[in-house]
């Protein structure tokens, strides 16, 4: 059974009199979708893993924790689950240049004027988000692997079946160029 399958899934790679041309196009086709869709949606998404995982480690280098006091009175506003809510307030903090500044960022909810919170500043002394820690990055270094890798894919097989598509409407086209010659005779014999 298995040399049956194998023989029919072949069959545009042998000699064969009915085999045609675009026969043959459309095997070296599909043998060029699976090509680039196994190699090159593997590299797509290792390179994109490992260039998101070094944005990331870049960020983690660059970013440090620093205390700032908060300025002013954040309301309390329990959340859905229980916790407390990020709330926007405004925060004095000594940048690593030794100049005091000022800005606003998120801070959690219930927390009053005085209090002191960590912020994260990158290397300029600007308020920023925390890094991700290493496992997080890593996780998200391997979703977006995976995205390239789909989106490669997915343009890949577009381009496979719009190509096999328009050596489909060529078949037909030369099917009814030959049905105009062969038909009107087809049509005397069984008269």
């Amino acid at each position: 059974m298995a040399g049956t399958y194998g023989k029919k899934r072949l069959w545009r790679w042998r000699d064969n009199p009915l085999r045609r041309r675009d026969d043959i196009i459309e095997a070296w086709i599909v043998l060029a979708v699976w090509t680039v869709l196994t190699a090159g949606g593997a590299a797509a998404g290792l390179v994109t893993a490992h260039a998101a995982n070094e944005v990331f480690a870049g960020q983690r280098d660059e970013r440090e924790p620093v205390r700032a006091v908060l300025l002013d009175d954040v309301p309390f506003a329990a959340t859905a689950a229980g916790g407390t809510d990020l709330r926007t307030a405004t925060v004095r903090w000594e940048a690593s240049d030794g100049s005091t500044r000022t800005s606003r960022t998120l801070v959690d909810s219930g927390l009053e004027a005085g209090s002191e919170v960590t912020v994260w500043q990158d290397g300029q002394g600007r308020l920023t988000a925390a890094p991700p820690g290493s496992t997080e990055a890593a996780v998200e270094s391997g979703v977006l692997g995976a995205a390239a890798a789909t989106a490669l894919s997915g343009l890949v097989l577009g381009a496979g079946k719009a190509a096999r598509w328009r050596l489909d409407r060529r078949r037909v086209d030369e099917w009814g160029s030959e049905w105009d010659l062969v038909g009107p005779r087809w049509g005397h014999q069984n008269s």
